[in-house]
């Protein structure tokens, strides 16, 4: 009797043992198990050779585990009817057996391997690997098994991960305390990044600061000083007929002096779609060594003008120099209502305010013009997506400010 329950405690460690390893190998962190491997962890390395080969591992700890289960039943049945006579011996045995292997051989083990997969993993990964070994002949005839079942049963493959889970990984990550909120969010920004157009980030035609070649030399002067800009596209007649960039060093260097005319010293103007990925943007811009880009519609109209630095701080955030002043596009007033500029971002906007929601047209103003039938004029104001909006400031041209209430607050 005393080498039966013997036999029965050693089972229930094994079974104990099967489980936490299957628990552990998959739940682990295989990111962190492969930098640990890099480092020249050799356990590590183990681990990640025998998660190439998981059909096996499983294979082994799930025949193991369920060798060790019905050796452990069956002495058990053995224990009780010696113990209670072979009429209620089987059915207590039964009830035993399945008490103690769900909480020993299942929950217990599975549990504390959850607390630390990887480790757990590296600790059973020699005496799994021995295993897998000596499986071989059974984990043959279950991969051939599974081979018939895959072709039964047509599957889809492995899908790659989606730009959604990669976020909620970071999130969990970030959380972790792997990473902080700003790497966190220097990570989300550069996942995003792919997704960007030019006409997400340019400045609007109506805001670009330009020169003409018909301006003197001083007019010129007068521009760079009150714009603080140090570059300057250089239009003939207007806007849409940009031909040049003119940097503010060689103005002052060559032109000032009589040495060269403007047209001579300016830089080629890239031109790009308005519809260009700001990706692909950066990397002309990068190969030109320039550091602004024209954007023009499909008719060759300009529409917009992107720099570099606009570029980047879609991934850094805002870039602020010495001649930058803080101007909000969104202000949130005493009384709980908002002071919208008009040429803010209207999807960022009903971000802002907690509503997602799609539009096809990039500013506040040009989702009001929509809405209202016509261009906005101060005082204007419409009820629309449960909000109250009241143009408060407007050029003729467009809305330059708007004020939003929530309707019914």
């Amino acid at each position: 009797m005393n080498s039966t329950i013997i036999i029965i405690i050693g089972c229930m460690v094994i079974s104990a043992f099967f489980s936490a390893s299957e628990m552990s190998f998959s739940s682990l962190n295989k990111v962190r198990i492969k930098s640990m491997a890099e480092q020249g962890n050799s356990k590590a390395k183990l681990v990640l050779n025998m998660l190439d080969k998981y059909d096996d591992l499983l294979s082994t700890i799930l025949v193991g585990n369920n060798v060790v289960n019905i050796l452990c039943s069956s002495m058990a049945t053995v224990l009780f009817i010696a113990l209670l006579g072979e009429a209620k011996g089987p059915g207590a045995a039964t009830i035993a057996v399945t008490i103690i292997v769900l909480i020993f051989g299942e929950i217990s083990p599975k549990s504390i391997a959850k607390e630390s997969p990887e480790k757990f993993a590296m600790l059973t990964a020699p005496i799994l690997n021995v295993m897998v070994k000596l499986f071989v002949p059974v984990n043959f005839l279950f991969g051939l098994w599974k081979k018939l079942l895959s072709k039964l049963i047509k599957s889809g493959g492995e899908q790659a991960v989606t730009e959604a889970e990669l976020l909620t990984y970071i999130d969990e990550v970030e959380q972790g305390g792997t990473i902080d909120a700003q790497e966190g969010s220097l990570i989300r920004s550069a996942i995003g990044f792919t997704d960007l157009e030019v006409q997400d980030i340019f400045t609007p035609r109506m805001e670009i600061v330009s020169i003409s070649t018909e301006m003197t030399n001083e007019e010129i002067e007068t521009v760079f000083l009150e714009s603080g800009y140090s570059r300057l596209p250089i239009h003939d007649g207007d806007v849409d007929h940009i031909n040049g960039i003119l940097y503010q060093k060689d103005f002052y260097r060559l032109v000032m002096h009589g040495k060269k005319k403007v047209e001579d010293v300016a830089w080629p103007v890239i031109l790009a779609s308005k519809h260009k990925k700001i990706g692909d943007l950066l990397k002309e811009l990068q190969q030109a060594k320039q550091h602004i880009a024209i954007a023009i519609d499909e008719f060759g109209s300009t529409v917009g003008l992107v720099t570099m630095e606009d570029i980047l701080e879609e991934i850094v955030g805002d870039i602020w120099d010495e001649y930058d002043t803080e101007n909000e596009d969104i202000q949130t007033l005493e009384d709980g209502s908002y002071q919208v500029a008009g040429t803010c971002n209207v999807e960022e906007l009903f971000e802002f305010l907690g509503r997602k929601k799609e539009f096809d047209f990039i500013t506040v103003n040009g989702w009001l013009m929509d809405v209202l039938g016509k261009v906005p004029a101060a005082g204007d104001s419409v009820q629309v997506e449960g909000l109250n909006v009241t143009v408060t400031r407007s050029n003729g041209r467009r809305a330059e400010s708007v004020h939003i209430e929530i309707a019914g607050e």
